[in-house]
């Protein structure tokens, strides 16, 4: 008996994932949100599939959901589905918040590095010095007056308005378990989330937004 080859690559397993259900993903055109703890679901889908491993279903869920076409699809009102394409659940405004303002970092990290913004930024500063270069001494006289004359004015104190947060109540390790929703702690704001995989230290949670993580106790919260 001939032994089927393992999928490897990220590309592969979503290109599967696509053919084997066409309701829930997508290779080309629009994107559907996938229900929070779809791993779970695709994971017993695909138990006797020796092609795909959860480690390489996991990664490449990670980066389906981290894709720019499918954050774009995050919008308030928009249905999240199942592993067949059935709307479980609507999507709020705090989900389609987050998902903007990813879809807004992964944007900057990435976009600015492409030839088009290259050339873009070249031509900018091409046109500042032309500009600069056509000014008159008289005109730069003016402007050194004008930003002395801001420079000096005295600056409002405005003292920053603290919101106060409710305090975020670690969990114990006993009352955790799959499907649980908890908050955990990315850099300055805790996020919604949903227990999706315990492995001993190791837990995935994935977000509001459909994105999974792997964290620890320690940055989880009730």
């Amino acid at each position: 008996m001939e032994t089927e080859i393992k999928r490897i690559s990220t590309k592969d397993i979503i290109t599967y994932l696509a053919e084997k259900f066409p309701e829930c993903f997508s290779v080309k055109g629009p994107v559907k949100p996938l229900k929070i703890g779809i791993f779970q679901d695709l994971a017993e889908k695909l138990s006797d599939d020796e092609t795909v491993s959860k480690t390489r279903l996991r990664q490449a869920l990670r980066h389906y959901t981290s894709s720019w076409r499918y954050l774009k699809a995050i919008k308030v009102g928009v249905f999240r589905v199942d592993v067949d394409g059935k709307d479980v659940a609507e999507i709020d405004e705090e989900q389609a918040n987050y998902a903007s303002k990813t879809l807004k970092e992964s944007q900057e990290k990435f976009g600015n590095n492409s030839p088009a913004n290259k050339k873009s930024s070249e031509k900018g500063d091409k046109q500042a010095n032309k500009a600069a270069d056509s000014k008159s001494a008289g005109d730069v006289k003016r402007d050194n007056a004008k930003f002395k004359s801001v420079k000096s004015a005295k600056p409002s104190k405005r003292k920053p308005v603290k919101k106060d947060l409710p305090p975020l109540k670690p969990v114990e390790s006993a009352t955790i378990e799959v499907g649980s929703k908890v908050k955990v702690q990315l850099g300055n704001s805790p996020m919604n989330a949903i227990i999706t995989e315990i492995a001993g230290k190791d837990i995935s949670v994935q977000l509001d937004s459909g994105m999974t993580i792997k964290t620890q106790l320690q940055n989880i919260y009730s």
